[in-house]
Protein backbone atom coordinates (compact mmCIF):
# COMPACT_ATOMS: atom_id res chain seq x y z
CA UNK A 1 0.00 0.00 0.00
CA UNK A 2 1.23 3.26 -0.70
CA UNK A 3 2.45 5.37 2.15
CA UNK A 4 0.32 8.87 2.37
CA UNK A 5 2.37 12.24 2.48
CA UNK A 6 2.46 14.56 5.28
CA UNK A 7 1.29 17.82 4.44
CA UNK A 8 0.21 21.11 5.99
CA UNK A 9 -3.34 22.53 6.03
CA UNK A 10 -3.07 24.07 2.31
CA UNK A 11 -2.20 20.11 1.29
CA UNK A 12 1.17 21.23 0.58
CA UNK A 13 3.71 17.99 1.71
CA UNK A 14 6.59 18.77 4.11
CA UNK A 15 9.31 16.40 6.16
CA UNK A 16 10.23 18.48 8.77
CA UNK A 17 7.54 17.68 12.10
CA UNK A 18 10.29 17.16 14.75
CA UNK A 19 12.53 19.91 15.01
CA UNK A 20 12.23 23.42 14.60
CA UNK A 21 13.87 25.61 12.30
CA UNK A 22 16.72 27.50 13.95
CA UNK A 23 19.94 29.31 13.98
CA UNK A 24 22.67 26.61 14.32
CA UNK A 25 21.94 23.41 16.42
CA UNK A 26 21.56 25.29 19.59
CA UNK A 27 20.53 29.05 18.12
CA UNK A 28 16.70 30.58 18.61
CA UNK A 29 13.98 29.59 16.48
CA UNK A 30 13.45 31.52 13.46
CA UNK A 31 10.42 32.90 12.98
CA UNK A 32 9.95 31.82 8.84
CA UNK A 33 9.64 28.08 10.09
CA UNK A 34 5.59 28.59 9.55
CA UNK A 35 5.05 24.80 9.74
CA UNK A 36 5.68 25.36 13.65
CA UNK A 37 3.52 28.74 13.57
CA UNK A 38 0.86 26.35 11.62
CA UNK A 39 1.04 23.29 14.15
CA UNK A 40 1.05 25.65 17.47
CA UNK A 41 -1.68 28.15 16.53
CA UNK A 42 -4.26 25.24 15.24
CA UNK A 43 -2.80 23.15 19.05
CA UNK A 44 -4.20 26.63 21.21
CA UNK A 45 -7.79 27.07 19.20
CA UNK A 46 -8.62 23.06 19.48
CA UNK A 47 -11.13 23.72 22.06
CA UNK A 48 -14.10 25.56 21.62
CA UNK A 49 -15.62 27.15 24.23
CA UNK A 50 -17.29 25.15 27.14
CA UNK A 51 -21.30 24.11 27.83
CA UNK A 52 -22.05 26.62 30.71
CA UNK A 53 -24.75 23.40 31.75
CA UNK A 54 -23.75 19.83 30.39
CA UNK A 55 -19.89 20.37 30.29
CA UNK A 56 -19.07 16.84 31.19
CA UNK A 57 -20.70 13.91 28.73
CA UNK A 58 -20.67 11.36 26.24
CA UNK A 59 -22.86 10.49 23.22
CA UNK A 60 -23.81 7.56 20.54
CA UNK A 61 -25.83 7.32 17.51
CA UNK A 62 -28.13 4.71 17.29
CA UNK A 63 -31.72 3.96 15.75
CA UNK A 64 -35.61 4.67 16.66
CA UNK A 65 -38.46 2.26 15.71
CA UNK A 66 -41.57 2.80 15.30
CA UNK A 67 -43.74 0.13 17.25
CA UNK A 68 -47.20 1.38 17.96
CA UNK A 69 -49.56 3.71 16.18
CA UNK A 70 -49.88 7.45 17.29
CA UNK A 71 -51.29 8.70 14.39
CA UNK A 72 -54.39 10.17 15.65
CA UNK A 73 -52.32 12.36 17.99
CA UNK A 74 -49.49 13.30 15.13
CA UNK A 75 -48.89 14.08 11.36
CA UNK A 76 -45.24 13.58 12.09
CA UNK A 77 -44.22 11.54 9.05
CA UNK A 78 -42.14 9.63 11.52
CA UNK A 79 -45.06 8.28 13.51
CA UNK A 80 -46.97 7.27 10.35
CA UNK A 81 -47.49 4.26 10.46
CA UNK A 82 -45.53 1.12 12.33
CA UNK A 83 -42.30 0.36 10.94
CA UNK A 84 -41.27 3.55 10.53
CA UNK A 85 -37.56 4.22 12.04
CA UNK A 86 -34.70 7.10 11.83
CA UNK A 87 -30.82 7.25 12.42
CA UNK A 88 -30.46 9.06 15.57
CA UNK A 89 -27.91 10.44 18.15
CA UNK A 90 -28.03 10.78 21.95
CA UNK A 91 -26.29 12.84 24.20
CA UNK A 92 -25.82 11.90 28.24
CA UNK A 93 -24.65 14.68 30.38
CA UNK A 94 -24.17 16.10 34.03
CA UNK A 95 -25.41 19.35 34.88
CA UNK A 96 -23.30 21.51 37.50
CA UNK A 97 -19.79 20.34 37.07
CA UNK A 98 -17.01 21.19 34.98
CA UNK A 99 -15.83 19.27 31.46
CA UNK A 100 -13.33 17.64 33.58
CA UNK A 101 -15.96 16.57 36.81
CA UNK A 102 -16.89 13.21 37.77
CA UNK A 103 -19.32 10.95 36.13
CA UNK A 104 -20.77 10.26 39.32
CA UNK A 105 -21.36 13.67 40.64
CA UNK A 106 -24.85 14.42 42.61
CA UNK A 107 -26.79 15.91 39.72
CA UNK A 108 -28.92 15.57 37.23
CA UNK A 109 -28.04 14.21 34.04
CA UNK A 110 -29.15 15.64 30.31
CA UNK A 111 -31.03 13.24 28.37
CA UNK A 112 -30.52 15.14 24.96
CA UNK A 113 -31.50 13.52 21.87
CA UNK A 114 -31.54 14.33 17.76
CA UNK A 115 -33.86 12.33 15.16
CA UNK A 116 -32.84 12.28 11.56
CA UNK A 117 -36.04 12.76 9.95
CA UNK A 118 -37.05 13.00 6.53
CA UNK A 119 -38.99 16.24 7.50
CA UNK A 120 -35.57 17.76 8.95
CA UNK A 121 -33.97 17.03 12.63
CA UNK A 122 -35.90 17.26 15.38
CA UNK A 123 -34.48 17.63 18.92
CA UNK A 124 -35.81 16.58 22.29
CA UNK A 125 -33.31 17.92 25.20
CA UNK A 126 -35.14 16.76 28.26
CA UNK A 127 -33.33 14.91 31.05
CA UNK A 128 -33.09 12.05 33.60
CA UNK A 129 -36.09 13.50 35.76
CA UNK A 130 -39.62 14.76 34.68
CA UNK A 131 -39.56 18.03 36.40
CA UNK A 132 -37.16 20.80 36.83
CA UNK A 133 -36.33 23.30 39.73
CA UNK A 134 -38.19 26.29 38.15
CA UNK A 135 -40.90 27.03 36.15
CA UNK A 136 -39.63 30.57 34.55
CA UNK A 137 -36.41 30.67 32.72
CA UNK A 138 -35.87 34.11 33.93
CA UNK A 139 -34.86 32.67 36.70
CA UNK A 140 -32.47 30.14 35.18
CA UNK A 141 -29.03 32.44 35.04
CA UNK A 142 -29.44 33.16 38.74
CA UNK A 143 -30.07 29.26 39.68
CA UNK A 144 -27.39 28.00 37.88
CA UNK A 145 -25.13 30.07 39.13
CA UNK A 146 -26.25 28.65 42.75
CA UNK A 147 -24.63 24.91 41.62
CA UNK A 148 -21.23 26.90 40.14
CA UNK A 149 -18.85 28.37 42.59
CA UNK A 150 -18.24 31.24 44.70
CA UNK A 151 -17.38 34.12 42.79
CA UNK A 152 -14.43 34.71 45.90
CA UNK A 153 -12.90 31.04 46.21
CA UNK A 154 -14.14 29.24 42.74
CA UNK A 155 -15.09 27.17 45.47
CA UNK A 156 -19.12 24.97 45.41
CA UNK A 157 -20.77 25.96 47.72
CA UNK A 158 -24.08 24.09 49.87
CA UNK A 159 -25.11 27.44 51.06
CA UNK A 160 -25.56 28.56 47.87
CA UNK A 161 -27.84 25.61 46.77
CA UNK A 162 -29.99 25.42 49.99
CA UNK A 163 -30.35 29.63 50.04
CA UNK A 164 -31.94 29.63 46.70
CA UNK A 165 -33.84 26.66 47.33
CA UNK A 166 -35.14 27.98 50.61
CA UNK A 167 -36.62 31.16 49.03
CA UNK A 168 -38.06 29.31 46.09
CA UNK A 169 -40.25 25.86 46.96
CA UNK A 170 -41.47 25.56 43.63
CA UNK A 171 -37.72 23.31 43.40
CA UNK A 172 -38.84 21.04 46.28
CA UNK A 173 -39.79 18.40 43.78
CA UNK A 174 -36.60 18.00 42.13
CA UNK A 175 -34.71 18.67 44.82
CA UNK A 176 -36.05 15.63 46.69
CA UNK A 177 -35.45 13.40 43.47
CA UNK A 178 -31.92 15.04 42.89
CA UNK A 179 -31.39 14.15 46.90
CA UNK A 180 -32.45 10.52 46.61
CA UNK A 181 -30.17 7.68 44.49
CA UNK A 182 -31.83 8.98 41.86
CA UNK A 183 -29.28 11.99 41.83
CA UNK A 184 -26.32 9.55 41.34
CA UNK A 185 -27.77 6.61 38.44
CA UNK A 186 -25.04 3.83 37.90
CA UNK A 187 -23.70 5.42 34.43
CA UNK A 188 -26.29 6.60 32.06
CA UNK A 189 -27.62 2.82 30.51
CA UNK A 190 -29.47 2.35 33.67
CA UNK A 191 -31.51 5.84 33.68
CA UNK A 192 -35.04 6.91 32.62
CA UNK A 193 -35.32 10.02 29.99
CA UNK A 194 -38.27 12.65 29.84
CA UNK A 195 -38.34 15.32 27.75
CA UNK A 196 -39.72 16.99 31.15
CA UNK A 197 -41.67 19.88 29.33
CA UNK A 198 -45.28 19.79 27.74
CA UNK A 199 -45.31 19.70 24.24
CA UNK A 200 -48.20 19.53 21.79
CA UNK A 201 -48.88 17.27 18.77
CA UNK A 202 -51.30 18.32 15.48
CA UNK A 203 -52.61 15.38 13.78
CA UNK A 204 -54.09 15.55 10.07
CA UNK A 205 -57.19 16.85 11.23
CA UNK A 206 -55.43 19.88 12.60
CA UNK A 207 -56.37 18.96 16.19
CA UNK A 208 -54.19 19.51 18.73
CA UNK A 209 -53.26 17.43 22.14
CA UNK A 210 -50.99 18.29 24.69
CA UNK A 211 -48.19 15.37 25.30
CA UNK A 212 -44.85 14.61 27.65
CA UNK A 213 -42.39 12.15 26.52
CA UNK A 214 -40.88 9.55 28.02
CA UNK A 215 -38.29 7.14 27.71
CA UNK A 216 -37.77 4.25 29.85
CA UNK A 217 -34.45 2.18 30.24
CA UNK A 218 -34.90 -1.40 29.38
CA UNK A 219 -31.64 -2.07 31.18
CA UNK A 220 -33.29 -1.35 34.60
CA UNK A 221 -32.86 0.99 37.04
CA UNK A 222 -29.96 1.20 38.87
CA UNK A 223 -28.25 3.82 41.17
CA UNK A 224 -25.55 4.44 43.40
CA UNK A 225 -25.70 5.00 47.15
CA UNK A 226 -24.20 8.31 47.65
CA UNK A 227 -21.02 6.16 49.51
CA UNK A 228 -20.37 4.46 45.76
CA UNK A 229 -20.37 7.67 44.10
CA UNK A 230 -18.07 9.49 46.10
CA UNK A 231 -15.77 6.44 45.81
CA UNK A 232 -16.21 6.06 42.44
CA UNK A 233 -15.49 9.26 41.41
CA UNK A 234 -12.05 9.01 42.93
CA UNK A 235 -11.80 5.62 41.00
CA UNK A 236 -12.90 6.69 37.34
CA UNK A 237 -14.30 9.90 37.16
CA UNK A 238 -15.44 9.05 33.67
CA UNK A 239 -17.38 5.84 34.63
CA UNK A 240 -20.52 6.46 32.80
CA UNK A 241 -18.62 7.11 29.69
CA UNK A 242 -17.02 4.33 29.60
CA UNK A 243 -19.60 2.39 30.68
CA UNK A 244 -21.73 3.40 27.62
CA UNK A 245 -18.92 2.89 25.27
CA UNK A 246 -17.54 -0.88 26.38
CA UNK A 247 -21.51 -1.77 26.23
CA UNK A 248 -22.16 -0.56 22.74
CA UNK A 249 -18.02 -1.92 21.63
CA UNK A 250 -19.51 -5.18 23.22
CA UNK A 251 -21.97 -5.44 21.70
CA UNK A 252 -24.47 -4.94 24.57
CA UNK A 253 -26.80 -2.51 22.98
CA UNK A 254 -28.57 -0.03 25.15
CA UNK A 255 -32.46 0.17 24.69
CA UNK A 256 -35.00 2.28 25.82
CA UNK A 257 -38.97 2.51 25.13
CA UNK A 258 -40.28 5.79 24.14
CA UNK A 259 -43.92 6.20 25.58
CA UNK A 260 -46.26 9.30 25.73
CA UNK A 261 -48.56 10.73 27.78
CA UNK A 262 -51.86 12.41 26.13
CA UNK A 263 -53.95 15.45 27.73
CA UNK A 264 -56.90 16.89 25.76
CA UNK A 265 -57.20 20.81 25.61
CA UNK A 266 -60.55 20.16 27.93
CA UNK A 267 -58.89 18.27 30.67
CA UNK A 268 -55.76 20.99 30.74
CA UNK A 269 -58.60 23.50 31.55
CA UNK A 270 -59.86 21.36 34.42
CA UNK A 271 -56.73 20.15 35.01
CA UNK A 272 -55.58 20.61 39.17
CA UNK A 273 -52.27 22.20 38.31
CA UNK A 274 -50.59 24.64 35.56
CA UNK A 275 -50.13 21.59 33.09
CA UNK A 276 -47.56 23.64 31.88
CA UNK A 277 -45.69 23.54 34.77
CA UNK A 278 -42.52 21.81 35.09
CA UNK A 279 -42.65 21.51 38.39
CA UNK A 280 -45.45 19.16 38.38
CA UNK A 281 -45.86 15.15 36.70
CA UNK A 282 -49.10 13.99 35.24
CA UNK A 283 -49.97 11.37 37.31
CA UNK A 284 -50.30 8.21 35.24
CA UNK A 285 -53.19 7.15 36.53
CA UNK A 286 -55.22 10.00 35.20
CA UNK A 287 -52.97 10.17 31.80
CA UNK A 288 -51.67 6.40 30.96
CA UNK A 289 -48.46 5.79 29.62
CA UNK A 290 -49.10 4.79 25.86
CA UNK A 291 -46.56 3.10 24.07
CA UNK A 292 -44.70 4.88 20.82
CA UNK A 293 -41.53 3.01 19.85
CA UNK A 294 -37.87 2.14 20.57
CA UNK A 295 -35.05 3.87 20.82
CA UNK A 296 -31.61 1.54 20.56
CA UNK A 297 -28.06 3.17 20.56
CA UNK A 298 -25.32 1.17 18.61
CA UNK A 299 -22.51 3.32 17.50
CA UNK A 300 -19.99 5.36 19.52
CA UNK A 301 -18.83 8.21 17.41
CA UNK A 302 -15.38 8.16 15.74
CA UNK A 303 -14.45 11.13 17.11
CA UNK A 304 -15.65 12.63 20.28
CA UNK A 305 -14.75 16.34 19.83
CA UNK A 306 -16.13 16.49 16.19
CA UNK A 307 -19.28 14.27 16.57
CA UNK A 308 -20.22 14.95 20.86
CA UNK A 309 -18.55 18.11 22.19
CA UNK A 310 -19.59 19.91 18.71
CA UNK A 311 -22.97 18.37 18.67
CA UNK A 312 -25.89 21.04 19.40
CA UNK A 313 -29.04 20.43 20.75
CA UNK A 314 -32.40 22.69 20.86
CA UNK A 315 -36.16 22.35 21.82
CA UNK A 316 -36.92 24.75 18.50
CA UNK A 317 -35.65 21.82 16.21
CA UNK A 318 -39.11 20.59 16.06
CA UNK A 319 -40.96 18.77 13.01
CA UNK A 320 -44.13 19.29 11.44
CA UNK A 321 -46.66 17.16 13.94
CA UNK A 322 -44.78 18.50 16.90
CA UNK A 323 -44.99 21.51 18.32
CA UNK A 324 -44.10 23.70 21.46
CA UNK A 325 -46.67 24.75 24.65
CA UNK A 326 -46.97 27.60 26.70
CA UNK A 327 -44.05 26.13 29.29
CA UNK A 328 -42.44 29.38 30.34
CA UNK A 329 -39.43 27.43 31.06
CA UNK A 330 -39.56 25.99 27.12
CA UNK A 331 -40.30 29.09 25.90
CA UNK A 332 -37.37 30.57 26.83
CA UNK A 333 -35.19 27.60 25.71
CA UNK A 334 -36.52 28.22 22.27
CA UNK A 335 -34.26 31.42 22.11
CA UNK A 336 -31.06 30.51 24.85
CA UNK A 337 -30.54 26.93 23.09
CA UNK A 338 -29.73 28.25 19.45
CA UNK A 339 -28.49 31.58 21.07
CA UNK A 340 -25.56 29.57 22.90
CA UNK A 341 -24.73 27.36 19.84
CA UNK A 342 -24.08 30.23 17.53
CA UNK A 343 -21.83 31.13 20.39
CA UNK A 344 -19.95 27.78 21.07
CA UNK A 345 -19.67 26.48 17.69
CA UNK A 346 -20.49 29.42 15.50
CA UNK A 347 -23.45 30.12 13.02
CA UNK A 348 -23.12 27.59 11.04
CA UNK A 349 -23.04 24.74 13.93
CA UNK A 350 -26.17 23.03 11.84
CA UNK A 351 -23.75 22.15 8.89
CA UNK A 352 -21.33 20.20 11.07
CA UNK A 353 -22.02 16.47 10.31
CA UNK A 354 -23.99 15.76 13.63
CA UNK A 355 -25.90 18.73 13.69
CA UNK A 356 -26.53 18.45 9.77
CA UNK A 357 -30.01 17.44 8.74
CA UNK A 358 -29.33 14.58 6.02
CA UNK A 359 -32.18 15.22 4.09
CA UNK A 360 -33.23 18.45 1.95
CA UNK A 361 -31.93 21.49 3.72
CA UNK A 362 -33.06 24.77 1.55
CA UNK A 363 -32.95 28.26 3.27
CA UNK A 364 -31.08 31.54 2.39
CA UNK A 365 -28.86 31.38 4.87
CA UNK A 366 -25.43 32.34 3.70
CA UNK A 367 -22.09 32.88 5.07
CA UNK A 368 -20.73 33.70 8.34
CA UNK A 369 -17.68 31.83 10.41
CA UNK A 370 -16.89 28.31 8.77
CA UNK A 371 -19.61 28.54 5.96
CA UNK A 372 -19.59 25.76 3.30
CA UNK A 373 -20.67 26.39 -0.01
CA UNK A 374 -20.92 22.80 -1.27
CA UNK A 375 -24.93 22.41 -0.36
CA UNK A 376 -25.88 25.69 -2.14
CA UNK A 377 -23.07 27.21 -4.73
CA UNK A 378 -24.15 29.93 -6.37
CA UNK A 379 -27.71 29.71 -5.68
CA UNK A 380 -29.68 32.98 -4.83
CA UNK A 381 -29.25 33.94 -1.13
CA UNK A 382 -32.80 36.00 -1.26
CA UNK A 383 -36.59 35.54 -1.72
CA UNK A 384 -38.88 34.93 -3.75
CA UNK A 385 -36.54 34.61 -6.63
CA UNK A 386 -36.64 33.94 -10.53
CA UNK A 387 -34.10 31.22 -10.70
CA UNK A 388 -34.55 28.34 -8.19
CA UNK A 389 -37.50 26.34 -7.75
CA UNK A 390 -37.52 26.43 -3.71
CA UNK A 391 -41.63 26.68 -2.90
CA UNK A 392 -42.68 26.69 0.31
CA UNK A 393 -45.43 24.02 1.54
CA UNK A 394 -48.72 25.14 2.82
CA UNK A 395 -49.01 21.72 4.44
CA UNK A 396 -46.79 23.20 7.11
CA UNK A 397 -48.37 25.90 7.85
CA UNK A 398 -47.96 26.63 11.79
CA UNK A 399 -51.37 25.75 13.40
CA UNK A 400 -53.20 28.34 14.31
CA UNK A 401 -55.12 29.14 17.80
CA UNK A 402 -57.01 31.57 20.01
CA UNK A 403 -55.23 32.49 23.17
CA UNK A 404 -56.72 32.46 26.83
CA UNK A 405 -55.92 36.14 27.58
CA UNK A 406 -54.98 39.63 25.31
CA UNK A 407 -53.80 41.41 28.55
CA UNK A 408 -49.94 41.54 28.61
CA UNK A 409 -48.39 41.48 31.96
CA UNK A 410 -45.35 40.17 34.49
CA UNK A 411 -47.77 37.58 35.99
CA UNK A 412 -46.52 35.87 39.20
CA UNK A 413 -45.68 32.18 38.38
CA UNK A 414 -47.14 31.66 41.00
CA UNK A 415 -50.70 32.91 42.13
CA UNK A 416 -52.90 30.83 41.85
CA UNK A 417 -50.64 27.99 41.53
CA UNK A 418 -48.59 27.66 44.62
CA UNK A 419 -49.14 24.15 45.46
CA UNK A 420 -45.08 23.26 45.48
CA UNK A 421 -45.76 20.31 48.20
CA UNK A 422 -48.62 17.69 47.25
CA UNK A 423 -46.44 16.18 44.48
CA UNK A 424 -43.00 16.11 46.60
CA UNK A 425 -44.93 14.50 49.31
CA UNK A 426 -46.71 12.11 47.38
CA UNK A 427 -42.98 11.44 45.51
CA UNK A 428 -42.20 10.67 49.40
CA UNK A 429 -44.98 8.65 50.91
CA UNK A 430 -45.51 6.49 47.64
CA UNK A 431 -42.84 6.83 45.07
CA UNK A 432 -39.95 5.79 47.06
CA UNK A 433 -39.72 2.92 49.59
CA UNK A 434 -38.75 2.87 53.24
CA UNK A 435 -35.03 2.57 51.80
CA UNK A 436 -35.18 5.37 49.58
CA UNK A 437 -36.61 7.39 52.09
CA UNK A 438 -33.83 7.01 53.96
CA UNK A 439 -31.00 7.43 51.64
CA UNK A 440 -32.91 10.71 50.57
CA UNK A 441 -33.01 11.86 54.64
CA UNK A 442 -29.01 11.03 54.94
CA UNK A 443 -28.19 12.43 51.62
CA UNK A 444 -30.00 16.16 52.59
CA UNK A 445 -28.48 16.04 56.01
CA UNK A 446 -24.89 15.38 54.65
CA UNK A 447 -25.94 18.26 52.11
CA UNK A 448 -26.89 20.55 54.34
CA UNK A 449 -24.44 19.81 56.64
CA UNK A 450 -22.55 22.29 54.70
CA UNK A 451 -24.23 25.47 55.01
CA UNK A 452 -21.93 27.76 56.44
CA UNK A 453 -22.01 31.43 57.63
CA UNK A 454 -24.40 34.23 59.29
CA UNK A 455 -27.40 33.13 57.36
CA UNK A 456 -26.92 29.38 58.41
CA UNK A 457 -29.69 29.12 60.68
CA UNK A 458 -32.02 31.56 58.47
CA UNK A 459 -31.78 29.02 55.67
CA UNK A 460 -31.75 25.89 57.29
CA UNK A 461 -35.19 26.89 59.25
CA UNK A 462 -36.41 28.14 55.94
CA UNK A 463 -35.94 25.04 53.96
CA UNK A 464 -37.28 22.82 56.85
CA UNK A 465 -40.81 24.99 56.91
CA UNK A 466 -41.02 23.62 52.93
CA UNK A 467 -39.94 20.14 54.46
CA UNK A 468 -43.00 20.14 57.18
CA UNK A 469 -45.33 20.81 54.55
CA UNK A 470 -44.06 18.54 52.17
CA UNK A 471 -44.56 15.63 54.60
CA UNK A 472 -44.43 15.81 59.08
CA UNK A 473 -42.00 12.63 58.91
CA UNK A 474 -39.38 14.00 56.37
CA UNK A 475 -39.23 17.24 58.07
CA UNK A 476 -38.87 15.45 61.80
CA UNK A 477 -35.85 13.04 61.07
CA UNK A 478 -34.19 16.21 58.63
CA UNK A 479 -34.54 18.66 61.95
CA UNK A 480 -33.23 15.74 64.35
CA UNK A 481 -29.91 14.73 62.80
CA UNK A 482 -29.16 18.27 62.00
CA UNK A 483 -29.43 18.64 65.56
CA UNK A 484 -32.23 21.43 65.39
CA UNK A 485 -34.86 22.15 68.43
CA UNK A 486 -38.27 21.81 66.57
CA UNK A 487 -40.21 25.07 66.77
CA UNK A 488 -43.81 24.72 66.03
CA UNK A 489 -44.25 27.19 63.65
CA UNK A 490 -42.22 24.71 61.24
CA UNK A 491 -44.74 22.17 61.05
CA UNK A 492 -47.52 24.79 61.02
CA UNK A 493 -46.21 26.98 58.66
CA UNK A 494 -49.50 28.12 56.44
CA UNK A 495 -49.02 29.35 52.84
Amino acid sequence: MDSKKLTLSNGAPYFEHQDSQTVGPRGPVLLQDFILQENLAHFVRERIPERIVHAKGTGAYGTFTVTHDISQYTKAKLFSKIGNSCRMFARFSTVGGEKGSADTARDPRGFALKFYTEDGNWDLVGNNTPVFFIKDAKKFPDFIHTQKRVPKTNLKSATMMWDFWSHNPESLHQVLILMSDRGTPYGYRHMHGFGSHTFSMINAQNERVWVKFHFITKQGIKNFTDAEAVKMAGENPDFAQEDLCNAIENGDFPKWTMYIQVMTEEQAKDFRWNPFDITKVWFHDDFPMIEVGEMELNEVPVNYFAHVEQSAFSPSSLINGISFSPDKMLQGRLFSYPDAHRYRVGVNAHQLEVNRCPFAVNNYQRDGFMADSSQYQDKPNYFPNSFDEIKPDPAYKNYEYELDSAHVANYNRNENDDDHYTQPGLLYTKAMTAEDREHLISNIVGSMRGITGPKKDEIINRQLCHFFRTNIELGMKVASQLNINIDANMMNHSK
